[in-house]
């Protein structure tokens, strides 16, 4: 069976500032997000991009006391929903939904995704785009990224 995939904010985002949110679509086919997510980024999303809500709305409000509301959300989605995938890129609600047991990933996840799939060349040079266009990543994954990808260019 195919996952379902969920997406938090933070990645629609980070790949719309880049100009490749359609990397989604080619990994994925559809997306779901929630009402939440889809306020917090505020901008017309494509069609394959499926609004979606928990119909939890108490483990939501539960959620919402530790995340903010795109993130409480969508982890209430995907509690809700088997075989489900989480684009998370905050932390603390990555910690919190692997303690929920949902499967995660994140953005830099997805493009090296991208890359092992063979729909992108070098995963370097966009992760490095992500991060000049304020996507923060931590200096050690940054280099262990560099280090397995900077000899390739």
């Amino acid at each position: 069976m195919s996952r379902i995939i969920i997406s938090d904010t933070s990645c629609l985002i980070a790949l719309t500032k880049i100009g490749k949110l359609d990397l989604l679509k080619e990994l994925f086919q559809k997306v779901l997000i929630t009402t939440s997510v889809s306020k917090e980024f505020g901008g017309t999303l494509p069609g394959w991009i499926i609004r979606a809500n928990a119909e939890d709305l108490k483990k939501q409000e539960e959620l919402e006391k530790r995340l903010d509301q795109g993130e409480a959300s969508s982890i209430a989605l995907a509690l809700v929903l088997e075989y489900s995938t989480l684009i998370i890129d905050e932390i603390k609600g990555r910690r919190i939904a692997e303690a929920l047991q949902i499967n995660i990933i994140g953005t830099v996840g997805i493009i090296l995704l991208a890359n092992k799939r063979g729909l992108i060349s070098n995963p370097l040079d966009l992760i490095l785009l992500l991060v000049n266009n304020g996507f923060r990543l931590s200096d050690k994954l940054l280099e262990m990224i560099i280090e397995r990808f900077g000899s390739s260019q």
